[in-house]
């Protein structure tokens, strides 16, 4: 059999199985909180596992290699930097969003916000900037266009409409535990493509001279692929850009679709383990980016050329490397990424419709004399009929952006997100001073600041002076680097809320206790 039948076979088998998990998930919903959280149901290991899937996503098999294969060497320091940020932002937030979650049930990362100062306003304003996440969704969708072209040979329409409807059949049925449970197995069967791709790299696999020779290959192309620096490329020419790398994924970890999994944990005292597996599999999937450095070595500039795009390296180095049995089945792999973060982000997007704005206000303002029982109802069903709604939204974003490299897609979505997130959602777990008129101005500036900059909007036209024309030059030069710009709106986000909460009504110290912990409500 050839590559695209032993890639048909193969998915006919994956498909199969997320539909069982779906199923299983679909047995263990017993309400909307199920559906929304899976809370107190898994333990920590295949819970890391599920969480360092969805926190890698499609970006990291398709996205991180493509930007290697570009960038070169330096790209390494996304390797290690991405997981290093991400996983020192949980560990920040970890215990609080988890006790916000125990003591007042909180469902979703807009609701936690809301509860944690107090806002209905806060609930709302996070609800609303939640749904740049459909840019993250649209993302993974383009990640699984790329695979089935390659893998499949199918036209991008039809590789668009398979992904779709394999991610509405499981996530309709089986809601969060469907997305934990399929994430899980997922996360398994990445980590050892990691550690393959990784062994790969550092034997400098079917290249004369091994390492050393893959590095030779590199500097013979171009002499900026192989510094600790790339001075053509945005996204690594200068040391800030270094630093704005780990500083950008610090709020990554506490996204939404991301966050909403502590809740799912079996038992508090299982944080520390749980976060120690999840750090050393996200570090394993980081790894993934070096199979770009690979594909740049062996297929040279061929994916530079027009009607090819970098996107395409991890799949292409497969194919050209392996038996096509290895290759398809590798391909399964990527798509698993594509999966793994989708189905957390249209989970974690149908909540924003279900619970944020159906249950948590509408609710409240008008219809008040519902019960309880059916409130649920309503929840539950309007979760399954947004996660429909939300993928046909989103499969037709990823149509309009299929020529556009996936993690420059993804943080579209989730640069202005964590921006906003640096001030209430970090820096609210560590500080208890943090107010609600806080919250509000670090979740406006970190996204205004993001916009602001990732859009280019200062001119250096505008200012006479050498200085001031000088720094607006600077800003137009990182516009096009993402990480940049979240990470200077993430600085404003965390500025602006610390000022505003120094001269702003503090949150009750009886409810902050409930929410950080003392010991008369540890004991309770």
């Amino acid at each position: 059999m050839d590559l695209i039948q032993w890639s048909w076979l193969f998915l006919a088998i994956y498909i199969a199985g997320m539909v069982l998990f779906g199923f299983i998930g679909r047995r263990r919903i017993k309400g909307a909180d199920d559906f929304a959280t899976a809370r107190g149901s898994y333990g920590p290991i295949f819970l890391a596992f599920a969480f360092a899937a969805t926190t890698a996503s499609g970006a990291t098999f398709v996205g991180f290699p493509g930007i290697a294969y570009e960038a070169g060497f330096a790209a390494i320091w996304s390797v290690f930097l991405y997981p290093i940020g991400v996983y020192l932002g949980v560990l920040v937030c970890l215990r609080v969003v988890s006790r916000g979650g125990e003591v007042f049930g909180s469902r979703s990362i807009p609701e936690y916000l809301g509860t944690r100062y107090q806002s209905d306003w806060v609930r709302v304003l996070v609800s609303v900037f939640s749904l740049l996440l459909f840019f993250y969704l649209a993302g993974q969708l383009v990640s699984g266009i790329v695979m089935f072209e390659i893998m499949l040979g199918v036209t991008p329409s039809m590789a668009l409409g398979v992904t779709a409807a394999i991610l509405i059949v499981y996530v309709v049925l089986g809601g969060a535990h469907a997305d934990i449970l399929t994430d899980g197995v997922q996360g398994f069967i990445m980590v050892i493509i990691a550690v393959g791709v990784l062994a790969m790299f550092l034997v400098g696999f079917s290249i004369d001279g091994g390492l050393s020779g893959l590095s030779s290959n590199l500097k013979s192309q171009d002499p900026n692929l192989v510094g600790w620096l790339n001075t053509n490329d945005v996204r690594y020419h200068s040391w800030w850009s270094v630093i704005a790398i780990l500083l950008a994924h610090i709020p990554l970890g506490m996204l939404p679709h991301i966050g909403n999994k502590l809740w799912a944990l079996k038992e508090p005292r299982q944080r520390r383990r749980f976060l120690t597996l999840a750090f050393t599999f996200g570090l394993i999937l980081g790894m993934l980016g070096l199979g770009g450095l690979l594909a740049r070595a062996i297929l040279g500039d061929t994916l530079l050329q027009p009607d090819m795009g970098s996107n395409m390296a991890l799949s292409m180095l497969f194919v050209e490397l392996f038996p096509s049995w290895l290759a398809a089945l590798l391909g399964i792999g990527i798509l698993a990424a594509v999966m793994s973060t989708a189905d957390g982000l249209v989970v974690s997007s149908s909540q924003i419709l279900a619970n944020d704005l159906y249950r948590c206000t509408y609710v409240p303002l008008f219809s008040s004399g519902l019960s309880e029982d059916q409130v649920d109802k309503n929840v539950l069903r309007i979760s399954r009929i947004g996660t429909v709604v939300i993928m046909i939204l989103c499969t037709m974003m990823a149509w309009l952006l299929m020529d556009t490299n996936v993690a420059l897609i993804v943080w579209i979505g989730t640069g202005g997100m964590m921006a906003a997130f640096a001030g209430p959602l970090v820096m609210g777990s560590i500080w208890r001073g943090v107010t609600t008129s806080g919250a509000v101005a670090g979740l406006i500036s970190g996204v205004t600041v993001f916009s602001i900059t990732h859009a280019a909007i200062i001119s250096p036209d505008w200012f006479s002076s050498p200085l001031l024309k000088g720094i607006a030059e600077w800003l137009q030069t990182e516009a096009p680097n993402p990480w940049s710009c979240a990470a200077m709106g993430e600085i404003a986000s965390i500025l602006f809320t610390w000022l505003v909460s120094l001269a702003s009504k503090p949150i009750p110290a009886e409810h902050l206790d409930k929410m950080f912990g003392s010991t008369e409500y540890e004991n309770s």
